[in-house]
């Protein structure tokens, strides 16, 4: 029997049934939808997260000196520091949280930092309006202040606030400058925040001692060679008491989170990939239920000279055609979801073509492989028994 032939067949057994067909295509349509979703979802996040860290520099290193009874490091070291192989720059910081700030007749609480010049391009802080900081404010320890768009919005209700005063913890210092939006959510927000020169500062806390830094190495391949002198520096300092400092590394994190990223995917996708197995088992059902109701077509075929191949193809046509076309639907209704998560609910879905045709081949596979048993079971009928057969 030719090719094209048994095609038909199979087809129209298919078309016959139209929602006993659909009914066994759901699980394979939820199946693939629900892999590509998923998997989208992943990378959509982690993508997102990729770039919010590389916002802030890969070549970022961070570093906290904990406990009080710890000393701190002094300037000097630190431009010592900034002289070996891979450091590019280094920003001294001196932080404060929910200090209270006023501005006209409005008071709101706020996170203050103080740093040096470079501390901007360090952090990759980009001014909307003014200047930054500079090295004549840190001479002279000019109470001046630049500050994010919330505090703006806050104090003024508006951004345009270059000149106007503002009143940081009791004293008074002239905005100089609003940070471009940084984003954010809640205490972490980049858009919440005053920033003053780390010499004034140290004057209104009545300490010079400087507790933590950040460290920006040439570029991202020199990340190493700087956290192996900063290690070497730290561990010189604090005699290897690896408990006197934290080092946050924006590489490591990145990989970190990628690696988190692609644990929760693949969890994910093994889950969703199970609704595929069951499709499969729902096809095997069906295809065996078919069997039986067709149990005298096939020792009639069978009987005027249709060769056992001839029935094990036809069946096995039938199950793959209704997982492929269950794929395909599925593979329709995944890029439907991810344009609509993506469009109407703020979602972050990155559509991969690698991941919808492992999804459509795994899928086309799930059904040949839970079809190979009915049809098997077709084509061992004997031809006088099924004849036979009420």
């Amino acid at each position: 029997m030719k090719f094209t032939s048994i095609l038909k067949m199979a087809f129209f057994s298919i078309l016959s049934n139209k929602v006993r067909s659909l009914l066994t295509m759901l699980g394979i349509i939820i199946g693939i939808s629900s892999v590509i979703v998923l998997v989208g979802m992943g990378e959509g996040t982690k993508q997102k997260v990729a770039s919010q860290i590389e916002k802030l520099g890969t070549n970022l290193i961070t570093v906290n000196i904990t406990g009080n009874r710890n000393k701190a490091v002094s300037t000097s070291e630190l431009e010592e520091l900034r002289q070996k192989p891979g450091i590019k720059d280094i920003a001294p910081t001196l932080t404060q949280n929910n200090i209270n700030i006023k501005g006209g007749d409005k008071t709101a609480t706020t996170n203050m930092e103080a740093s040096t010049p470079n501390y901007f391009e360090i952090r990759k802080l980009d001014i909307a309006s003014g200047r930054t900081i500079q090295q004549n404010d840190l001479d002279n320890r000019f109470k001046v202040a630049v500050i994010g768009i919330t505090v703006a919005d806050e104090l003024f209700g508006s951004t345009n606030v270059v000149g106007e005063t503002m009143s940081i913890n009791g004293y008074d210092f002239t905005i100089i400058g609003v940070l471009t939006t940084q984003g954010g959510s809640g205490g972490n927000s980049g858009d919440d925040r005053v920033i003053i020169p780390l010499t004034t500062a140290q004057r209104l806390v009545k300490s010079t001692d400087i507790r933590s830094f950040y460290i920006e190495a040439s570029d991202k391949d020199s990340v190493d060679e700087a956290m192996g002198y900063l290690q070497l520096f730290l561990n010189n300092k604090y005699n290897n008491d690896t408990k006197s400092y934290r080092i946050f590394n924006q590489t490591s994190l990145l990989e970190t989170s990628n690696q988190t990223n692609d644990s929760m995917t693949t969890m994910l996708s093994g889950i969703a990939g199970i609704s595929l197995v069951v499709g499969g088992i729902g096809i095997m059902n069906i295809m065996l239920v078919s069997v039986i109701e067709r149990t005298k077509e096939i020792g009639i075929r069978k009987a005027i000279g249709a060769k056992r191949e001839n029935i094990l193809m036809q069946f096995l046509i039938e199950a793959g055609s209704i997982s492929g076309i269950g794929g395909i639907l599925g593979v329709l209704f995944g890029y439907a979801f991810a344009y609509v998560g993506n469009n109407y609910f703020k979602m972050s879905v990155v559509i991969s073509n690698n991941v919808v045709l492992v999804a459509f081949l795994f899928s086309l596979a799930v059904g040949v492989i839970f079809g190979m048993y009915p049809a098997n079971k077709a084509s061992k009928l004997n031809p006088i028994e099924a004849l036979r057969f009420e």
